[in-house]
Parts: structure tokens; C-alpha cells; sequence
């Protein structure tokens, strides 16, 4: 079986040509995407299996959960797309509004999870929870309490594991005194 993995080029400056281990030379991204979807590769991480998450920070791929494989991929993304439909604005406000103190992303997404009654590994419940939980901060409902617990580039790039939240009108309630 030959393998198909994409490397990208070494020097974007000097151009886009992407190379497979089959022998292929892909000139650009779009090339290089169309041939791993005909290998069966993952389209995101070329079938390396890894992304880059900022200059010089490496993980496993999201698209195909590590995979590099396409079809991991395809299944991945449909389960996303599940998530996006089950897993509702109003299901987590709902859950949000039943803490009165500070809450962690992961105490949020099992609430959810419970309540719907998923199974574990089901749906991607957690970075659907997170997804839900940035937008109500950016619309002020609630406020992020935590630090980053990384700083992957300077201040640029940060990493929270557990993020912890309050509900916008719960901070300086006299509550925590």
C-alpha cells in the first residue's frame, strides 16, 4: 500500500509546491487537499495526523481526531454538525442559569451532556459547550474568571485548559463575602 502523506513546503516564500510520498509534487494547497481527499487522506492535516496550531505548537489534527484519514474526518465533521443542531444556544443558557457561583467549562459540557442524555463520545459535546460559552461572553452574559494556563506565543497565543466562567450579573453581588 503506498502511503500519501503531504508534506507542505519548506519555504512557502519560494513557493506552494507540497509534496506526497507517493512521489507527487502539488502545486498549492487546493492540489494538495484534492489529492489527499483521493488517497483518502484527511484534508486539513494532509494525513500527517497534525495541525499547527500556532508557529511552533504542534497537536494531534481535530479534523480527523488524530487520524489522518478522511474518513475519520467526514465522520468527525458530520458529528459537529449533529452537535450544532442538538447542542443549542438555549440548552446551555438553560444550564448556565442554574449555577449561582463560578462554573468550568468541563462542569457545563457533562451537564449538557447528561441532560440530553448522550452518551460519552457520542457528539463533540465539549467544543460545542465552548463555542456556546465564548459567543455568551461576547455578548456579556457571562465573564471568563480564568487565566490562561499557557502562553504559547507571548500574550498572542494562549492555551486554557478548563476555562472557568460567571454569570455577568452574579460578579460583585456580595455573594462570595
Amino acid at each position: 500500500m503506498t502511503k500519501h502523506t503531504i508534506t507542505p513546503p519548506v519555504a512557502p516564500i519560494l513557493g506552494d509546491t507540497h509534496t506526497c510520498d507517493c512521489g507527487a509534487r502539488l502545486d498549492g494547497r487546493m492540489a494538495a487537499e484534492l489529492h489527499a481527499a483521493e488517497t483518502g487522506q484527511c484534508t486539513v492535516c494532509l494525513g500527517s495526523a497534525e495541525e499547527e496550531v500556532a508557529p511552533g505548537l504542534d497537536r494531534g489534527c481535530t479534523a480527523c481526531a488524530a487520524t489522518g484519514r478522511r474518513r475519520e474526518q467526514i465522520t468527525w465533521q458530520l458529528a459537529h454538525a449533529e452537535a450544532e443542531q442538538v447542542i443549542t444556544m438555549s440548552v446551555v443558557r438553560g444550564v448556565v442559569a442554574e449555577f449561582d457561583g463560578p462554573f468550568h467549562l468541563s462542569e457545563i459540557a457533562d451537564a449538557v451532556r447528561d441532560g440530553l442524555g448522550l452518551p460519552a463520545g457520542r457528539l463533540p459535546v465539549g467544543p460545542r459547550v465552548r463555542d456556546l460559552l465564548l459567543r455568551m461572553q461576547a455578548a456579556g452574559e457571562i465573564t471568563m474568571l480564568s487565566a490562561p494556563d499557557e502562553l504559547l506565543d507571548g500574550a498572542d497565543v494562549v492555551l486554557y485548559r478548563d476555562p472557568q466562567w460567571q454569570r455577568a450579573g452574579t460578579l460583585g453581588s456580595g455573594a462570595d463575602l
